[in-house]
């Protein structure tokens, strides 16, 4: 869904030819399956982070094209919102260059673009909402100029037919309605890519779903939204709301959601693609001349524009991507679930424990998602979301346990074991997977520090909640330079 469209309005003509060419790619695709096209010698891992951007008080800043003007980085784009940037990180062999190098390369890009964003009187933070977002900052107005923002927008609502209810109850309780999809820019993420060979696929993106709740728990860091004190990870409830196709009647009839866990284990990256035609209207009828099987059978990569356009507007929270990169097409597992932030040091050891986890489970004998049903997986998100650490998730074999227990009993010696295995010596793989040991240690994540910080102020300093979400959101700012983990981040 990074692509640019033109503004304008679908006819009935345009959804029938998607509607034709969508099929032909997804036959190109099968084929392309059944022939082993596909890249599988040089894998590869990938890294997206979404941003906000704030003024010298930590409040929102509708500045990112002048951002991105100043900044004038080919590897940084516009988001939904006009608060938002995202970074594009050059992919990478997981273990290129030695166990320095992929920080040094984010961190640099990220201060090369602080400094440029600096001179515009903006700056950036890496969180999964942005604590002084108000409500009002989401209205029309907050929308990016690209015009596929808008049309996004505009076939959102005419599916809809009535505005957005936003309801989720934590400490407090938020119900809300929006007549623009804009409240989704509130959830900024990290997105970590893994490309694997068509055949490996199906394993890795298991993997992926069964470990998706303990990822969360692990990462929340989003319990505030519109002054709100909700879940530790508010940002999974807001993302599904906030650009839901349904209305009520529509739900009780069992239509699937657009935001997506899915409903069952896979055997094939095919079944993915296959499920986004089968279920889902296209919101973006955008069609190309290519003719993909044509141009398959004339010994070309197709773009297959229209199965990839599609795919970017159903928004699985593991979800399968295909590319051409160097006139080779390959396939990769795109993981959506965790929040921006809060450093750079706590995003890589999120990765390591993500890549890690994943390979050793891939490889063991019995695979975890032969032991444990998909709802559970799903269930486990939720808990997750909503209880950050303090979650008790399912896990075959142990039960519901606690996410730390969980975590430093069973879970991190595989993540060492996949690492090693993918070539991680032990020099380069305890600083990363320490991070994740000592979040479990301490029970700290930015979803902690975050409220404890918050209520800090307000019982020391009497202040508003949304001031002392500024003061809160100023000191994260701080403490996100200096690059230290957040669960040593002191409440103070």
């Amino acid at each position: 869904m990074g692509r640019d469209v033109p503004a304008m309005v679908f006819t009935r003509e345009d959804r029938r030819r998607y509607r034709v060419k969508m099929q032909a790619c997804l036959d190109a695709f099968a084929q392309m399956l059944r022939e082993a096209r596909f890249e599988t010698e040089r894998p590869q891992v990938g890294l997206e982070i979404e941003l906000n951007l704030v003024d010298g008080s930590a409040e929102p800043a509708m500045r990112n094209l002048d951002v991105l003007e100043s900044i004038a980085d080919p590897a940084w784009s516009t988001e939904l919102g006009r608060f938002n940037l995202e970074i594009n990180v050059p992919p990478r062999g997981l273990t290129a260059g030695g166990p320095d190098s992929w920080e040094s390369e984010i961190r640099s890009a990220l201060n090369h673009a602080e400094e440029r964003a600096g001179s515009v009187g903006v700056h950036l933070v890496m969180v999964g909402i942005l604590p002084t977002l108000r409500q009002e900052d989401v209205g029309e107005a907050a929308l990016s100029d690209n015009p596929r923002y808008r049309l996004l927008n505009d076939q959102i609502f005419a599916a809809r037919g009535e505005d957005l209810l936003i309801e989720v109850s934590g400490a407090d309780r938020l119900r809300t309605y929006a007549d623009t999809i804009t409240p989704e820019a509130a959830c900024t993420s990290t997105q970590f890519h893994l490309q694997v060979s068509p055949g490996e696929f199906a394993g890795y993106w298991n993997a992926a779903q069964a470990i998706a709740g303990v990822q969360v728990a692990l990462a929340a860091n989003c319990p505030f939204l519109f002054g709100r004190e909700l879940w530790d990870e508010t940002r999974v409830p807001l993302f599904e709301q906030a650009t839901d196709t349904r209305p009520q009647e529509i739900k009780v009839q069992g239509v699937r959601p657009r935001v997506w866990f899915g409903e069952h284990w896979i055997n094939s990256v095919f079944d993915l693609f296959e499920e986004n035609l089968r279920y889902f209207p296209a919101l973006l009828p955008l069609s190309d001349e290519q003719d993909p099987l044509e141009t398959l059978n004339q010994g070309g990569i197709p773009e297959l524009s229209e199965l990839t356009l599609h795919n970017g507007t159903i928004y699985r929270w593991n979800r399968p991507v295909y590319a051409v990169a160097h006139d080779r097409p390959h396939v990769r597992v795109e993981n959506r679930v965790l929040p921006a932030g809060p450093t750079v040091a706590d995003t890589l050891a999120n990765g390591a424990f993500y890549y890690g986890l994943t390979r050793a489970l891939v490889e063991q004998d019995r695979p975890v998602w032969s032991r444990m049903s998909f709802a559970v997986a799903e269930d486990n998100l939720h808990a997750a979301a909503r209880q950050g650490m303090e979650a008790n998730l399912y896990w075959p074999g142990a039960g519901e346990v606690p996410v730390p227990e969980l975590v430093l009993r069973r879970l991190l010696p595989l993540a060492h074991r996949g690492l090693e295995h993918s070539g991680m010596d032990a020099a380069w793989r305890e600083p990363l997977l320490g991070i994740i040991e000592q979040r479990c240690v301490t029970a700290r994540n930015g979803a902690v520090w975050q409220r404890e910080m918050v209520h800090h102020i307000e019982d020391h300093d009497h202040c508003s909640r949304h001031e002392a979400l500024r003061r809160m959101t100023a000191m994260y700012i701080d403490y996100m330079h200096l690059n230290a983990p957040v669960h040593t981040w002191p409440v103070d």
